[in-house]
């Protein structure tokens, strides 16, 4: 076995502490990182205060994991010892379900091993993240990172990153396209990114009047305040598409009014309780609302790539570990832009 340190939470009250666990032994077909960043993710604090209800604890948290390759195993082919690597939301799957095999691996109907707060595929071993010094995991499930990014700001990518970038390439969003993103926090900012470098026309919706000067900063073409009923009015039927990240309680009805005849509304944030939605705020204009969640290796290995050739990366605020919980604290509030990261060598 590994020993490994971290800082995890002991129980949904505790707040996170130095933590020591041990990794499996690195396999034939799987390959040891060391963890230089891990981004701190809304969904680690919702897991960590178990607010969805399916904790596991002691938990390590952190699913945005970039590090080094210091040893293979025997069998592995993919990846060298000195290579840069990525980890996302997960870390293995049944991989014989209809989602395995078309590469969306993300909605195995098997078992999905999350990176963290899950188990390995024998249902019993629970994972745990990248809050910590190193990680074991199956070449398969690792990502490739170029050196030409700045691998801190890489990190926010393998969640914040994929979570955007695989619904806009799902509903095919390009230079025609008309799109707003609701909400401007680590997934809205990386939404206005992949929006407008698919050429489409991104304006931002934020009940913040602050966020317009970073939102045309990142590169939004207009900015709507959601407070300003005129001017959501005169915004109606405006946009193709709109990228809803917001996980706070807010009006679907509403910001469903903004969207042309067959458009979406697609959900990534998750507010804590159901949205009431009308039926007359979808039937009048045939409009459609969907959810996405991360991509698979393949759609993620392609942002990644794509990343490189256009040099997209978070936008990131480098945190030691021991500032975790004030990291918390700090989201919870909205102070962040957009991303922490945490920085493992002061671990």
């Amino acid at each position: 076995m590994l020993p490994t340190k971290a800082y995890a939470a002991i129980n949904e009250r505790s707040p996170l502490a130095p933590f020591e666990f041990n990794r499996r032994e690195v396999g034939a077909h799987d390959v040891l990182i060391e963890i230089l960043y891990c981004g701190v993710c809304h969904s680690d604090i919702h897991q960590a205060r178990g607010e969805w209800g399916n904790s596991i604890f002691p938990m390590v948290p952190g699913h945005e994991i970039v590090g080094r390759v210091v040893r293979v195993g025997a069998k592995v082919t993919k990846h060298k010892q000195g290579d840069l690597a990525g980890i996302g939301c997960f870390v293995d799957s049944c991989r014989a379900c209809s989602s395995c095999a078309a590469g969306e691996e993300q909605y195995c109907r098997g078992h999905v091993s999350f990176t963290y707060n899950g188990t390995e595929r024998d249902g019993v071993t629970p994972t745990h993240g990248g809050y910590s010094s190193q990680i074991v995991v199956d070449e398969s499930y690792i990502l490739k990172i170029s050196p030409k990014l700045d691998l801190k700001a890489v990190a926010p990518l393998l969640c914040a990153g994929i979570t955007t970038y695989s619904p806009l390439k799902h509903w095919k969003v390009g230079p025609a396209s008309r799109i707003a993103v609701l909400g401007l926090g680590g997934l809205g900012h990386m939404g206005v990114k992949f929006g407008k470098a698919f050429g489409a026309h991104v304006t931002v919706i934020s009940t913040s009047k602050s966020k317009e000067e970073d939102a045309r900063r990142l590169g939004a073409d207009a900015f709507l305040l959601s407070s300003d009923s005129e001017a959501t009015q005169r915004a109606a039927e405006s946009f193709d598409l709109i990228l809803d990240t917001v996980s706070a309680e807010h009006d679907l009805n509403s910001v469903l009014s903004m969207i042309t005849l067959d458009g979406t509304l697609v959900l990534v944030g998750v507010p804590p309780q159901a949205p009431a939605i009308h039926p007359f705020s979808l039937i009048p204009r045939r409009r459609s609302i969907a959810g996405s969640m991360i991509g698979g290796i393949r759609e993620t290995q392609e942002m990644l790539d794509f990343c490189a050739e256009r040099g997209i990366v978070s936008d990131i605020e480098l945190i030691p570990v021991s500032e975790i919980n004030n990291a918390y604290t700090r989201m919870i509030k909205g102070d962040v832009r957009y991303r922490f990261v945490l920085d493992l060598k002061t671990l």
